[in-house]
């Protein structure tokens, strides 16, 4: 490739001429490539008409680049077919060359808005939509023959309030998102899952504690260990003691700032905000009960890398606090213990397993990004595309 070749960016073209209007730079372009027939390969060609082809190329600087291409009609005279020569480059029926495509699909993918890049680039918003989507096509369809990961994380997020909520399937061990189904329920999610390749490859599944999920990956990942996920089962048990909390204290729980202390765990408290709280749970020892209970049971799952030989007497232990809790006179803390029995064992592996759905809750946050960007998606299609490439 010469000089003058480089300017353009495409090999086996011959710069013939360059004009300049306004802000529009045209460059005459000859091909000086081999010529062959599409379906027979032959090259006993013979011209039967010359004409002249425009298409959009990447701007020189600030100024608008247009390629003035010499084409011509052919007729193999081996198959006795008719063609119209392609170059490589410029895909066919196409009024702008794959570089400017590209140029325009990064540029859109780095945060420019479509109508503020299609002002300044002399094209309609729709076009830099199209392009856009065609890269994303591109990259979707690398990327949709990956077989299912072997650390799986599942999880909900809200879509739209027409379609209601979808389903995150991401990879955890390669911190990325592997697909997006719409819908959170068994019958939503069956189709998908029956034809998931690499299904027996599954080894560990994250979730919350959601029945629906346990139940659909019992059916379709049988070889799968189930771990809950250490944020929900924390957030829960919060959750069942504040709630006794507020019935113990009602006057208390209005007080922002002591509202605020007891959602901390202890060993985050500083000094004053620790001698705060001691003065209070000597007002109100019911209070300070409650909250030691909730400690200890917080600071045992919050145990992790243990072998199966520490793990045995850290699940003697949560057993000795489910059993406390469903014995419990008040129905917060009993429903509380049942749950906790009811998922004992996928709560146990917790000790055992580091991952956790913490990289799919990251996730989701980008998705809401994504969705404020496009000032709401309505097509599930477009947003599945755009999340799968650019979340992986």
């Amino acid at each position: 490739m010469n000089s003058l070749e480089a300017i353009i960016g495409l090999p086996e073209f011959q710069i013939t001429a360059i004009a300049q209007a306004g802000q529009t730079v045209t460059v005459s372009v000859e091909y000086t490539g081999k010529v062959s027939c599409p379906k027979c390969g032959g090259s006993r060609l013979r011209k039967k008409d010359t004409y002249r082809r425009q298409v959009r190329h990447e701007s020189l600087g600030s100024r608008w680049c247009v390629l003035d291409i010499k084409a011509h009609k052919w007729l193999c005279r081996e198959c006795g077919v008719y063609f119209r020569q392609q170059f490589p480059g410029v895909l066919k029926h196409q009024r702008a060359s794959e570089p400017f495509r590209r140029y325009i699909f990064q540029l859109h993918w780095d945060g420019i808005n479509r109508s503020r890049l299609g002002k300044r680039e002399g094209i309609g918003h729709a076009t830099v939509e199209r392009y856009f989507q065609y890269f994303l096509g591109r990259k979707a369809a690398e990327l949709q023959h990956a077989d299912c990961p072997r650390i799986l994380g599942i999880d909900e997020h809200f879509f739209s309030r027409k379609h209601g909520f979808a389903t995150t399937f991401c990879d955890l061990a390669k911190h990325k998102v592997y697909d997006v189904v719409l819908g959170r329920s068994q019958l939503a999610l069956e189709s998908f899952l029956s034809q998931l390749k690499g299904r027996h490859k599954v080894r560990v599944v994250c979730m919350d504690l959601s029945s629906t999920y346990r139940a659909v990956v019992r059916k379709f990942f049988p070889d799968a260990l189930i771990v809950a996920d250490r944020f929900h089962v924390i957030r829960l048990i919060l959750q069942q003691f504040f709630a006794v909390w507020r019935s113990i204290d009602p006057a208390g729980s209005k007080n922002r700032g002591l509202v605020s202390l007891l959602r901390r765990h202890a060993k985050n408290l500083t000094p004053e905000q620790a001698q705060r709280l001691a003065r209070y749970f000597a007002q109100h020892p019911a209070a300070g009960i409650l909250y030691e209970m909730r400690e200890r049971l917080c600071q045992l799952l919050l145990l992790k890398d243990r072998n199966a030989h520490a793990s045995r007497p850290l699940a003697r232990q949560f057993l000795g606090h489910i059993e406390s809790l469903r014995q419990s006179a008040f129905a917060p803390l009993a429903s509380l213990g049942e749950t906790l029995y009811e998922w004992r064992a996928e709560i146990g592996r917790m000790w055992r397993f580091r991952r956790s759905n913490g990289i799919t809750e990251g996730f989701h946050t980008k998705m809401e990004v994504l969705q404020r960007q496009a000032y709401g998606f309505r097509n599930f299609k477009n947003y599945r595309l755009r999340v799968v490439v650019m979340c992986s």
